[in-house]
């Protein structure tokens, strides 16, 4: 699969709400839920509009995964820099690109454009224990493991587990 990543922009708003919709049942059986909030047009535009403003202003970047087609594959984010240049990676993949090495690249894709963005040095992630090809996708680019903690996650079907944390030095800036 071919794919670009692309900062997210205002002209995202309706397709990245219709990829939210359609894969939130997924979503949320692995990652912590965003609310019913979220998934209510007006907030969820509030909600675009806030992310716009914190890349705008360089505390976080929020970009698109797409295909040649236009869609939207997934979505990958480096959020909450702070002043020592750490920031925290989070992404997901819609289920219908599941397996197919989206993630991988995604990845791959945001560390080219970090070479734009010389002030972050440290990207940190997190995955819940039972998403193993998440871990998998993780160390396959570079992530050490640093640890397993006791913050737990319990999807709505009522399981839980704990986060496994990854760190990875982007180079030496």
């Amino acid at each position: 699969m071919n794919l670009t990543i692309t900062k997210l922009k205002a002209e995202d708003e309706e397709s990245l709400y219709q990829f939210e919709l359609e894969n939130r049942t997924y979503f949320e059986e692995m990652i912590p839920g965003r609310g019913d909030d979220y998934y209510v047009y007006r907030e969820f535009r509030r909600n675009h509009r806030t992310l716009l403003q914190e890349q705008e202003e360089n505390g976080s970047y929020f970009y698109l995964l797409k295909n040649d087609q236009a869609e939207i594959v997934g979505r990958i984010n480096l959020v909450d820099l702070n002043e020592q240049g750490v920031g925290s990676l989070g992404y997901r993949i819609g289920k219908r690109f599941v397996g197919q090495g989206a993630a991988t690249q995604a990845i791959k894709l945001l560390f080219k454009e970090l070479t734009n963005l010389p002030q972050v040095r440290v990207i940190e992630a997190k995955t819940t224990t039972n998403h193993l090809s998440s871990q998998k996708v993780l160390m396959n680019n570079g992530f050490e493991k640093v640890g397993v903690t006791s913050e737990t996650y319990r999807n709505a079907s009522g399981e839980e587990w704990p986060f496994v944390h990854f760190r990875k030095e982007v180079c030496e800036k």
